[in-house]
């Protein structure tokens, strides 16, 4: 009985463009892994493309996947102030088809990829980054599927009946006081008579940002209601295994 190869995760800056926009992702990858896998993109929160949102990158490369940490500010910009965070947050919301236009564009880079299976490919968002990748479902975006952890839910875009491709998974804390009753109600209204396929997790207790370990310090830096929650991080990490997993056997 052979024993399984150790895995070599390997690391790597990307530079491409969208729409004269120069973008600097990072992808990860396990070099052991032989032939094309599934590819996941990975939307930063509203600080940008930060370590944090690199090291779930790696972490889908520990899954075997490829995993792609996009950006969607330029220049791999990140933000050191909340106020800072949501002007660039805003610019992308205000203009989604921009924003559309830069996931798109490293989507591309992704399936385009030897070692990466064009035809699987899925995308997880946090805080923002969850927003954005319900927004491509909701644009009909060839994804097998989408990921939001504690995003934003609301949108302007009016969703057809049967035109959402993705399923979608919700990893949502139920006590986000950034993401307010009526606006979940309102997207669950919505997915309704969009007959998209949805699984909606709510977590009680878990407050905004529950799956970053520098949330807490933030939150009290800048007096905003973020809270890290251990529990909740790994509960919600495990849901998503599954939901590739199942989404990417199909």
């Amino acid at each position: 009985m052979t024993s399984p190869k150790a895995k070599d995760i390997r690391t790597e800056q990307i530079d491409y463009v969208a729409n004269g926009v120069k973008l600097k992702g990072y992808l990860a990858w396990d070099a052991n892994v032989s032939g094309p896998r599934p590819g996941v993109l990975v939307v930063h929160e509203w600080w940008g493309r930060t370590d944090y949102v690199c090291s779930r990158a790696r972490m889908l490369a520990e899954l075997g996947y490829t995993g792609f940490a996009v950006d969607m500010y330029g220049d791999a910009r990140t933000a050191s102030h909340p106020d800072e965070a949501g002007r660039l947050m805003t610019a992308v919301l205000d203009n989604m088809d921009e924003g559309a236009a830069r996931f798109a564009a490293a989507k591309k880079v992704l399936e385009t990829r030897p070692d990466t299976d064009a035809a699987r490919i899925a995308a997880i968002g946090y805080c923002f980054g969850g927003a954005v990748v319900l927004e491509m479902a909701r644009r009909g975006m060839d994804l097998q599927g989408v990921a939001s952890f504690h995003g934003n839910l609301s949108t302007r875009t009016h969703v057809k009946p049967g035109s959402i491709k993705a399923r979608i998974l919700v990893l949502h804390g139920d006590d986000d006081v950034l993401i307010p009753q009526e606006q979940v109600a309102a997207f669950r209204k919505e997915m309704a008579n969009a007959k998209a396929d949805v699984r909606f997790i709510g977590y009680p207790g878990a407050l905004h940002g529950f799956t970053n370990p520098e949330a807490t310090a933030n939150g009290k830096k800048y007096g905003l209601p973020l809270v890290y929650n251990e529990s909740v991080d790994k509960q919600s990490w495990s849901e998503l295994k599954m939901f590739l997993a199942e989404i990417f056997a199909q």
